[in-house]
């Protein structure tokens, strides 16, 4: 389970600048062509598979949540954040947003087809994290797929490395690491794909996102 604390920290905190970061994020998928190539081979590989909701785990405002309705999803939002979730069901009327933590996901067992992490879990603690990964596990049904997406570590000796959010406190991850993590999860990995920074990015990291599926 997340930490008490952790979580509020960061729900308080996102709830403080909801309006400033809405507004910073609103069109980021715009300026990220391969962030929007995983999303649209997310949305893809669940249809394939069969049928059922995508929770967006962390939608924030909602933007991404409506852009995977835009690509043919049944999704809804989840975020911690009551200020986010006014803020999606006022941008998107026509969609569903729950507020919600990832550690106790109020999601019955195996009924997802998909499920999105972006950016979500880089508040988490390292040592809570297997938790959430569980909760993942947990919802989605067999054959079911988990797109992840977040910031990279530089290299593998510093699998978990801290960094200045400004928002709350953050992780960045090295992909191998969080992986394994997933695998130990019972989520196999299905691709991955690791982008440099551009030279619109806020943050000059490198990106990455993991395609796994419930065995």
């Amino acid at each position: 389970m997340v930490g008490h604390d952790a979580l509020t920290v960061t729900r308080e905190a996102y709830d403080a600048v909801a309006d400033a970061y809405a507004d910073v994020v609103r069109d980021s998928l715009r300026n990220t062509p391969l962030d929007r190539a995983m999303l649209g081979a997310f949305a893809d590989v669940v249809r394939v598979s069969g049928d059922g909701q995508v929770a967006d785990l962390g939608c924030g405002p909602g933007y991404v949540t409506a852009y995977l309705n835009e690509l043919g999803l049944p999704a809804f939002g989840v975020d911690a954040s009551a200020e986010m979730i006014k803020l999606a069901r006022r941008d998107y009327p026509a969609l569903r947003f729950d507020v919600g933590s990832m550690a106790a996901l109020d999601i019955a067992d195996g009924v997802l087809a998909g499920v999105l992490s972006r950016w979500s879990i880089i508040h988490t603690p390292p040592q809570d994290l297997p938790g959430i990964l569980a909760e993942f596990h947990r919802v989605l049904a067999p054959g079911g797929h988990l797109l992840v997406g977040l910031w990279a570590s530089e290299d593998a000796s510093h699998p978990t490395q801290v960094f200045d959010h400004t928002v709350a406190p953050a992780y960045r991850w090295w992909p191998d690491h969080l992986a394994a993590l997933l695998g130990e999860a019972g989520l196999v990995e299905v691709a991955r794909m690791l982008r440099e920074p551009q030279p619109a990015d806020k943050r000059q990291f490198r990106a990455f996102h993991l395609l796994v599926r419930r065995a």
